[in-house]
């Protein structure tokens, strides 16, 4: 490229940034004018100083230039303030049959918490207050009889998820002191976060015994000294290690607990309360591990509970105790509306009520409901879409618990398979993915769009009817 075709760029370049309209200037125009009489003026002043910059820098770096149109330059301020003010956190129709999909807020809570929301979100409550004494109490007391009722634990305290659970009892039980720990359980919890990484946050000292694929009881005992303050066991909700393995049972940790009197805890993950296995679902409830004489057990609140997230920490009144009074519970702790949700979610599981959680309502759902559903879902498709085409079918398929949970064991399930031949799986999905009323997450077999009911609830049905035609359309 010539001097002179340079010189000329350059030229062009800064004739385009005189064009470019001062702040005052783009405020008078119709559009911003009335956009200043509903939001704060700092905000549209720094939205434009934003686009501004970003169209200085844009012809700046361009080769070829552009003009620079004032009405441009409204609409794109006003669009972007627009995206600023809007949510961003929207609801989805889950169509994947996954039931606590991480990604998708894991577990939908029941509709009663709506109402109970209302009621103490809204007004003030007695969430620290004793109605009876008049003095202060303590926001334990509105789960904690609910969790010891279920669990069979002497005590349990909630505090924002479970890794705080288990960096929470760490911190209590075993700072500057060793855990004993398999090398198998050593695990990542989620999101890049492990049990280590967690564990040396609490100012515990990770002690590992046994390998990765087998661990004995006698591997625990001649590792404890007199630094040991904690044995811990991470049960495998969310990993599976398979094929030549071995680790002792929960009956010979508990006896050796006892005889080093020292205290057992057990990180069990899912927070089951109910066995699952008449549905086909294989874990282990919190009151089984308590029952057998586990110390301390901490659980999630919005896996197979199917409650808000939360961190339950329950088992002998000694050490949950411990664990309340150390300065990180505060720095911990849920606030009203987690436990109004909770309050509400173990409400169900005391009156046997399983069928108002929706994740308990979904795992106990059988293949032949789900199908009759899904027939009538095709149904409805047919009678506005015209089928030409279109290969819609029903087919034997699975769910997931999800969630970092069961990671080896699915639900017998019926799908709904969709080929179009006008458009390719990927491109169904995304348009599904992207839908302008109503955004549907599914996933993809064998080049087919799979929709899998058990996830999806009745009220979202004619939406997702209505989505579905959108993409084949």
């Amino acid at each position: 490229m010539g001097s002179s075709t340079k010189r000329s760029f350059g030229a062009e370049k800064a004739a385009l940034l005189r064009q470019i309209p001062s702040i005052d200037e783009l405020l008078h125009q119709p559009r911003l004018a009335k956009l200043a009489m509903r939001i704060p003026r700092e905000l549209l002043v720094e939205v434009a100083r934003e686009v501004l910059a970003g169209v200085r820098d844009e012809i700046a770096g361009n080769v070829s230039v552009i003009p620079v149109i004032p009405a441009d330059l409204d609409d794109v301020i006003a669009r972007e303030v627009e995206r600023i003010l809007a949510r961003t956190l929207q609801p989805v129709i889950n169509a994947t049959g996954v039931i606590l999909h991480t990604n998708l807020g894991r577990a939908p809570l029941t509709s009663a918490v709506l109402e109970e929301f209302r009621r103490t979100a809204i007004h003030y409550s007695n969430l620290e207050y004793d109605l009876e004494t008049g003095a202060r109490g303590k926001r334990d007391v509105h789960t904690s009889e609910l969790l010891v009722r279920l669990t069979g634990a002497e005590d349990a305290i909630v505090v924002n998820n479970c890794a705080a659970a288990i960096l929470l009892a760490l911190a209590a039980l075993a700072k500057d002191g060793e855990v004993l720990v398999s090398r198998g359980e050593l695990i990542e919890i989620g999101d890049g976060f492990r049990i280590p990484e967690v564990m040396a946050q609490s100012g515990a000292i990770l002690r590992e015994v046994g390998t990765t694929n087998r661990t004995r009881v006698t591997d625990y005992e001649s590792a404890i000294n007199e630094k040991t303050r904690l044995l811990l066991r991470v049960h495998p909700s969310n990993f599976q290690i398979s094929g030549f393995t071995d680790k002792p049972s929960l009956a010979e940790l508990v006896e050796l607990g006892r005889r080093a009197n020292l205290p057992l805890m057990e990180d069990l993950g899912s927070g089951c309360l109910v066995d699952l296995s008449p549905y086909g679902i294989h874990e282990p409830t919190v009151r089984q591990s308590v029952q057998a004489g586990i110390s301390l057990v901490t659980c999630s609140g919005d896996k197979l509970l199917g409650g808000p997230q939360a961190g339950i920490l329950a088992g002998k009144k000694e050490y949950v105790q411990r664990a309340r009074r150390h300065p990180l519970f505060r720095a911990l702790r849920v606030d009203k509306l987690i436990i109004a949700a909770l309050e509400i979610t173990l409400g169900s599981y005391q009156r046997g009520a399983l069928d108002e959680i929706p994740a308990m309502a979904m795992i106990r759902a059988t293949p032949q409901d789900i199908e009759e559903r899904s027939r009538n879902f095709i149904r409805e498709l047919a009678r506005s879409l015209p089928m030409d085409g279109l290969d819609v079918e029903i087919a034997a398929g699975e769910s997931l618990a999800g969630g970092g949970s069961t990671p080896a064991q699915a639900l017998p399930s019926k799908v709904i398979r969709i080929r179009s031949e006008r458009r390719s799986a990927s491109q169904i999905e995304q348009r599904l993915r992207r839908g302008a009323a109503t955004s549907v997450i599914t996933r993809i077999e064998d080049d087919c769009v799979v929709l899998d009911l058990r996830t999806v609830f009745a009220e979202q049905e004619t939406a997702l009817v209505e989505a579905v035609m959108a993409a084949l359309g």
